[in-house]
């Protein structure tokens, strides 16, 4: 069975299928911020959408992030990723450049996790 949770037109924020969770790509609270509080907001939300789906960022199985510049914000994006992420748990990643839906938007994830 597929559940998805927060539906509307163009996407679902949270789809649920035999114990995997997906997340919908995650951007941050506020554009005008810089990388790192970007970054920490957008992790700051897929940390309350994994509770709401069942889960949490010690059950992330996978995590794609969409840097706008690896020259300017992988570093610092890093920095706040290595935090937030718990020692032992790091979950397979890719992370590539790419344009943004916006253009002050710097950093965007998309996370499967499993269900706890």
């Amino acid at each position: 069975m597929i559940e998805r949770q927060q539906t509307k037109q163009r996407m679902s924020r949270i789809v649920k299928h035999n114990g995997t969770i997906y997340l919908c790509g995650q951007v941050c609270a506020d554009a005008t911020k810089d990388i790192t509080e970007q970054t920490e907001t957008m992790l700051a939300k897929v940390d309350q959408l994994l509770i709401e789906a069942g889960s949490s960022r010690e059950s992330i199985l996978s995590a794609t992030i969409y840097v706008k510049s690896m020259s300017d914000h992988f570093a610092a994006m890093n920095a706040v990723w290595d935090a937030w992420v718990p020692e032992g748990y790091a979950p397979a990643r890719a992370c590539v450049e790419a344009s943004m839906a916006r253009e002050a938007l710097l950093v965007e994830i998309s996370v499967i996790a499993a269900e706890q």
